[in-house]
């Protein structure tokens, strides 16, 4: 009997588990926290096997609120345990953004078992002195686990970075090992610029340079930086990539986040495109504060960003979670005519989610509307290729909808030679006046005679990758019923497809 009990309780938890995903717009293939609000990803480090993922979080209610860390780790970059919140908030204030490394030389002396410590660092912000009206309430702080991350003590001589200038924006390090100099390098957002400071020990540091007054995007704060190296592909160049958040600033309204191509000594940063030049990593509304992994395995650079806008992210029609984290990215560097460029693919992980075939067309000329596929399921994986020398369409492109005559477009525009999402009609939008603006247009600086697109779709959102991995969009929309029919459409003229594939996704909650 007690063990049919047992067995009964198991079930029950489980089953509860399970009904926190079902919700209406829920992300069935994207992370996302069982409850609450969550924004930035934050500590994001590869460990004994294990990708850890924590992110700013507010457990008490959907909107922005105290921040702590939440915590979740997965083995395959897609499937999600959650843990117990990480880090909360204490006298010396909330827990903002940060990231974590291993420290495997044991440099701050932490290490106090078997294991490898992992050091925190983030911003301790403290929210009685912003109400105050002083500059100094944002400083840096670490924290240790000795556990795998399971557990983490904070440092007992925070902050480690304090706040002397009285800066009003200074916040959101992200820290790296540096091997030509023997030294741990942090990059800071300091309102308008990027600070850096190095350290031998992850406890004393010194400041060694600032970059990006005047520079780039400006019409925002910057926010959330990430300084890291990747090979030019096709040669033995290596250069640096710093990406940059911005809120607000980005061209369609609200945040994105912007990057640089350069080179680093171990002290300063230098772009190689002239100061006005401004290079978005996603074209979308909703791709903001991503950052990579440290530590990857194979010397891969994943990156990872949170899918909302704060144009209206404590607006959106979700509950009783609000939030979700894009599907992770390998990042390249690749020579084109406008300079070197940072190229994104879905990382190779994603694949694993694919259940079904749900179409395979080929060698067809597109003119008004062709059916393709249904899915059960929101969730859906689509391969598409054009030949653009052999179409006179003036538009075309792929189109998801439902029965409620509701639909999300992905679209290439001839004339202006721009590609686009549009999800104008792609369900509720009332929430915010500043949700809907028009389309989201990405130019396609070099004209090539192939077009070709990967889009994932899920519950709420869909992420395109055009062109190998040059350009990117994301976007969230909430349709009144899922969007699980998908088809081309084609205006003005014919337009040639040259292939088309499509899968049906499993959810990572199953």
């Amino acid at each position: 009997m007690r063990f049919l009990l047992v067995i009964a309780a198991l079930t029950m938890l489980f089953s509860v588990a399970l009904s926190q995903y079902d919700e209406k717009h829920r992300q069935q293939i994207h992370f996302s926290p069982p409850s609450m609000w969550m924004n930035d990803p934050n500590g994001m480090v590869y460990h004994n096997g294990e990708y850890h993922l924590f992110y700013q979080y507010y457990p008490k209610d959907t909107v922005w609120g105290p921040m702590h860390w939440g915590h979740a780790v997965s083995r395959d970059l897609v499937r999600w345990e959650n843990l117990p919140v990480a880090l909360a908030p204490d006298k010396l204030g909330y827990i903002f953004s940060g990231n974590a490394v291993v420290d495997v030389n044991n440099s701050a002396g932490f290490k106090n078992s078997q294991n490898l410590p992992l050091v925190a660092m983030f911003t301790y912000h403290d929210p009685d002195g912003d109400k105050a009206g002083r500059t100094d309430y944002q400083y840096q702080a670490i924290a240790v686990s000795n556990d795998n991350g399971r557990t983490w003590s904070k440092y007992d001589k925070n902050p480690v970075i304090p706040n002397r200038e009285k800066l009003r924006d200074f916040r959101d390090p992200k820290v790296f090992w540096h091997e030509e100099t023997k030294r741990w390098i942090v990059s800071l957002a300091v309102g308008d610029h990027i600070r850096f400071y190095s350290s031998e020990n992850l406890k004393d540091w010194a400041l060694a340079s600032s970059f990006g007054k005047g520079i780039g995007a400006q019409t925002g704060v910057w926010e959330c930086p990430d300084l890291f190296p990747l090979k030019v592909e096709g040669t033995n160049e290596t250069k640096w990539v710093l990406l940059v958040s911005i809120n607000p600033g980005s061209p369609l309204g609200g945040s994105a986040t912007q990057y640089f191509v350069g080179d680093f000594d171990g002290k300063t940063f230098r772009s190689s495109d002239p100061p006005q030049t401004i290079r978005w990593l996603d074209y979308g509304r909703d791709n903001y504060a991503g950052v990579t992994w440290t530590n990857a395995p194979k010397g891969r650079t994943i990156f990872l960003g949170w899918m909302s806008n704060w144009d209206y992210a404590q607006q959106v029609p979700t509950s009783p979670w609000r939030s979700a984290m894009t599907l992770p990215r390998d990042l390249s560097l690749k020579k084109t005519p406008n300079g070197i460029q940072l190229f994104q693919t879905f990382s190779k992980e994603v694949d694993s989610l694919r259940s079904s075939p749900m179409f395979r067309v080929g060698g067809k000329t597109v003119e008004g509307k062709l059916a393709l596929g249904r899915s059960q399921q929101p969730m859906a994986d689509i391969l598409l290729e054009f030949d653009l020398s052999k179409s006179t369409s003036s538009e075309f492109g792929l189109e998801a909808s439902n029965g409620a005559g509701e639909s999300m477009r992905i679209g290439y525009d001839a004339r202006s030679k721009i590609l686009y999402t549009d999800r104008s009609k792609a369900g509720k939008a009332d929430f915010s006046d500043k949700f809907v603006k028009g389309r989201h247009p990405s130019s396609r600086k070099e004209q090539k005679p192939l077009l070709k697109l990967r889009l994932i779709f899920d519950a709420s959102s869909v992420e395109v990758i055009a062109d190998d991995g040059e350009t990117a969009f994301t976007d969230t929309f909430f349709p009144s019923e899922p969007l699980t029919t998908f088809g081309l459409y084609s205006e003005g003229g014919p337009a040639r497809l040259l292939s088309a594939r499509g899968w049906r996704m499993k959810s990572i909650w199953r």
